[in-house]
Protein backbone atom coordinates (compact mmCIF):
# COMPACT_ATOMS: atom_id res chain seq x y z
CA UNK A 1 0.00 0.00 0.00
CA UNK A 2 1.10 3.70 -0.64
CA UNK A 3 2.45 5.11 2.70
CA UNK A 4 2.14 8.95 4.03
CA UNK A 5 5.21 10.19 1.39
CA UNK A 6 5.21 10.13 -2.06
CA UNK A 7 7.57 7.30 -2.76
CA UNK A 8 7.06 4.96 0.96
CA UNK A 9 5.59 1.52 0.19
CA UNK A 10 3.76 -0.10 3.11
CA UNK A 11 3.38 -3.82 3.81
CA UNK A 12 0.83 -5.26 6.63
CA UNK A 13 0.21 -7.89 8.55
CA UNK A 14 -3.96 -8.26 6.67
CA UNK A 15 -5.32 -10.27 9.81
CA UNK A 16 -3.95 -7.82 12.01
CA UNK A 17 -4.57 -5.14 10.09
CA UNK A 18 -0.91 -3.26 10.76
CA UNK A 19 1.61 -2.70 9.03
CA UNK A 20 4.75 -4.86 9.27
CA UNK A 21 7.59 -3.16 7.35
CA UNK A 22 7.78 0.74 6.28
CA UNK A 23 10.09 1.15 3.24
CA UNK A 24 11.40 4.52 2.39
CA UNK A 25 13.60 5.35 -0.64
CA UNK A 26 16.86 7.81 0.44
CA UNK A 27 15.74 11.51 0.01
CA UNK A 28 17.46 11.83 -3.05
CA UNK A 29 16.07 9.06 -5.31
CA UNK A 30 13.30 10.81 -6.64
CA UNK A 31 11.70 7.53 -7.53
CA UNK A 32 8.13 9.54 -7.70
CA UNK A 33 5.65 7.34 -6.86
CA UNK A 34 4.95 3.63 -6.46
CA UNK A 35 2.98 2.31 -9.48
CA UNK A 36 3.52 -1.59 -9.06
CA UNK A 37 4.64 -4.17 -6.73
CA UNK A 38 5.60 -8.09 -6.51
CA UNK A 39 6.04 -9.77 -3.24
CA UNK A 40 8.71 -13.29 -4.10
CA UNK A 41 10.53 -15.53 -2.27
CA UNK A 42 13.82 -16.06 -3.09
CA UNK A 43 14.43 -19.83 -4.09
CA UNK A 44 17.53 -19.52 -2.56
CA UNK A 45 16.85 -17.60 1.03
CA UNK A 46 14.28 -17.75 3.79
CA UNK A 47 13.06 -13.97 3.65
CA UNK A 48 10.68 -12.50 0.97
CA UNK A 49 11.95 -10.05 -1.27
CA UNK A 50 9.63 -7.14 -3.01
CA UNK A 51 10.26 -5.36 -6.46
CA UNK A 52 8.55 -2.14 -6.62
CA UNK A 53 8.12 -0.06 -10.29
CA UNK A 54 7.57 3.47 -9.82
CA UNK A 55 6.51 6.93 -11.53
CA UNK A 56 9.92 7.43 -12.72
CA UNK A 57 10.31 4.35 -14.91
CA UNK A 58 12.80 2.56 -12.17
CA UNK A 59 12.22 -1.36 -10.84
CA UNK A 60 13.71 -1.55 -7.22
CA UNK A 61 14.56 -4.57 -5.34
CA UNK A 62 13.93 -4.35 -1.66
CA UNK A 63 14.72 -6.48 1.12
CA UNK A 64 11.53 -5.45 3.56
CA UNK A 65 13.05 -7.02 6.63
CA UNK A 66 16.09 -5.36 6.89
CA UNK A 67 14.09 -1.74 5.08
CA UNK A 68 16.80 -1.82 2.48
CA UNK A 69 17.01 -1.17 -1.13
CA UNK A 70 19.44 -3.55 -2.69
CA UNK A 71 19.11 -2.47 -6.51
CA UNK A 72 17.23 -0.09 -9.04
CA UNK A 73 17.31 0.07 -12.53
CA UNK A 74 15.79 2.93 -14.81
CA UNK A 75 14.44 0.51 -17.03
CA UNK A 76 11.28 2.71 -18.86
CA UNK A 77 11.26 6.45 -19.87
CA UNK A 78 7.48 6.48 -18.21
CA UNK A 79 5.98 5.39 -15.47
CA UNK A 80 5.87 1.59 -15.05
CA UNK A 81 2.18 0.34 -15.35
CA UNK A 82 2.73 -3.30 -14.07
CA UNK A 83 5.30 -5.69 -13.82
CA UNK A 84 6.00 -9.32 -12.96
CA UNK A 85 8.78 -11.88 -12.06
CA UNK A 86 9.74 -15.12 -12.09
CA UNK A 87 11.74 -16.83 -9.20
CA UNK A 88 13.21 -19.67 -11.18
CA UNK A 89 14.71 -17.86 -14.16
CA UNK A 90 15.08 -14.94 -11.45
CA UNK A 91 13.93 -13.04 -14.49
CA UNK A 92 11.11 -10.05 -14.29
CA UNK A 93 9.26 -8.13 -17.63
CA UNK A 94 7.86 -4.55 -16.90
CA UNK A 95 5.67 -2.43 -19.02
CA UNK A 96 4.57 1.56 -18.84
CA UNK A 97 2.78 4.08 -21.14
CA UNK A 98 5.79 3.68 -23.58
CA UNK A 99 5.04 1.03 -26.89
CA UNK A 100 8.01 -0.76 -25.19
CA UNK A 101 8.34 -3.85 -23.01
CA UNK A 102 11.51 -4.44 -20.91
CA UNK A 103 12.92 -7.80 -19.14
CA UNK A 104 15.82 -7.86 -16.54
CA UNK A 105 17.14 -10.05 -14.22
CA UNK A 106 19.27 -10.53 -10.86
CA UNK A 107 22.65 -11.45 -10.81
CA UNK A 108 24.06 -13.12 -7.75
CA UNK A 109 24.85 -10.11 -5.85
CA UNK A 110 21.25 -9.42 -6.76
CA UNK A 111 21.29 -6.26 -8.95
CA UNK A 112 19.35 -5.65 -11.66
CA UNK A 113 20.41 -5.54 -15.05
CA UNK A 114 18.61 -4.57 -18.25
CA UNK A 115 18.20 -7.98 -20.44
CA UNK A 116 16.01 -7.26 -23.58
CA UNK A 117 13.71 -4.50 -24.58
CA UNK A 118 10.93 -5.58 -27.14
CA UNK A 119 8.76 -2.66 -29.21
CA UNK A 120 5.25 -3.03 -29.48
CA UNK A 121 3.07 -1.70 -31.99
CA UNK A 122 0.90 0.81 -30.11
CA UNK A 123 1.75 2.37 -26.73
CA UNK A 124 0.40 1.57 -22.87
CA UNK A 125 0.34 -1.83 -21.05
CA UNK A 126 -2.02 -1.97 -17.92
CA UNK A 127 -0.63 -5.51 -16.94
CA UNK A 128 1.61 -8.25 -17.21
CA UNK A 129 1.29 -12.25 -16.21
CA UNK A 130 3.92 -14.66 -16.93
CA UNK A 131 1.69 -17.82 -17.30
CA UNK A 132 2.59 -20.61 -14.06
CA UNK A 133 4.73 -22.91 -16.21
CA UNK A 134 6.75 -19.84 -17.30
CA UNK A 135 5.95 -20.58 -21.34
CA UNK A 136 4.65 -17.59 -22.24
CA UNK A 137 3.52 -14.25 -20.91
CA UNK A 138 0.53 -12.00 -21.87
CA UNK A 139 0.10 -8.52 -21.67
CA UNK A 140 -3.27 -6.20 -20.95
CA UNK A 141 -2.78 -3.11 -23.99
CA UNK A 142 -4.72 0.07 -24.16
CA UNK A 143 -5.16 -0.68 -27.69
CA UNK A 144 -7.92 -3.10 -26.70
CA UNK A 145 -5.43 -6.12 -27.41
CA UNK A 146 -4.06 -8.83 -25.77
CA UNK A 147 -0.40 -10.06 -26.85
CA UNK A 148 1.05 -12.99 -26.24
CA UNK A 149 4.71 -13.74 -26.28
CA UNK A 150 7.16 -16.71 -25.33
CA UNK A 151 8.77 -16.29 -22.15
CA UNK A 152 12.17 -17.62 -23.10
CA UNK A 153 12.98 -15.11 -25.79
CA UNK A 154 9.67 -12.85 -25.79
CA UNK A 155 8.64 -13.68 -28.97
CA UNK A 156 5.44 -12.63 -29.96
CA UNK A 157 2.99 -15.55 -30.32
CA UNK A 158 -0.34 -13.80 -31.00
CA UNK A 159 -2.59 -11.07 -30.97
CA UNK A 160 -6.14 -11.38 -29.61
CA UNK A 161 -8.38 -8.85 -30.96
CA UNK A 162 -11.67 -9.02 -28.58
CA UNK A 163 -12.64 -6.09 -26.69
CA UNK A 164 -13.49 -2.58 -27.14
CA UNK A 165 -11.50 -0.68 -25.13
CA UNK A 166 -8.27 -0.38 -23.11
CA UNK A 167 -7.74 -3.57 -21.20
CA UNK A 168 -6.78 -3.26 -17.62
CA UNK A 169 -5.77 -6.93 -16.12
CA UNK A 170 -4.42 -10.28 -17.68
CA UNK A 171 -4.07 -13.34 -15.44
CA UNK A 172 -3.62 -17.28 -15.52
CA UNK A 173 -5.52 -19.97 -13.69
CA UNK A 174 -3.40 -22.42 -11.86
CA UNK A 175 -4.91 -25.38 -13.19
CA UNK A 176 -2.48 -28.37 -12.65
CA UNK A 177 -4.33 -30.10 -15.86
CA UNK A 178 -2.25 -28.31 -18.42
CA UNK A 179 -5.39 -28.86 -20.71
CA UNK A 180 -7.48 -26.82 -18.23
CA UNK A 181 -5.40 -23.56 -18.14
CA UNK A 182 -7.15 -20.46 -18.94
CA UNK A 183 -6.04 -17.05 -19.34
CA UNK A 184 -8.71 -14.24 -18.21
CA UNK A 185 -8.65 -10.40 -19.51
CA UNK A 186 -10.92 -7.46 -17.98
CA UNK A 187 -11.40 -4.73 -20.34
CA UNK A 188 -12.98 -0.59 -19.72
CA UNK A 189 -15.50 -2.36 -21.82
CA UNK A 190 -17.06 -4.03 -19.06
CA UNK A 191 -16.36 -7.55 -20.02
CA UNK A 192 -14.00 -10.11 -18.98
CA UNK A 193 -12.67 -12.51 -21.71
CA UNK A 194 -11.49 -15.96 -21.33
CA UNK A 195 -9.00 -18.12 -23.19
CA UNK A 196 -7.42 -21.26 -23.94
CA UNK A 197 -3.78 -20.80 -25.50
CA UNK A 198 -0.57 -22.64 -26.27
CA UNK A 199 -1.98 -25.66 -23.36
CA UNK A 200 0.12 -28.80 -25.14
CA UNK A 201 2.01 -30.91 -22.71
Amino acid sequence: APGSTLSEVKIFDLPKKTPVWILKPPADAKLGMPMCLKLWQPLSCSRALLLVGYEDGSVTLWDPSENKMLSRLACHGEPIMCLDFDPEKVKGISGSSENVLSSWRLDKQQNLKLQQTMPLVNAGIADTCIRQDKKILSTAGWDHRVRVFGWKKLKPLAVLPYHTASIHCVTFSDHVVSSERLMAAGSKDQRISLWSLYNEP
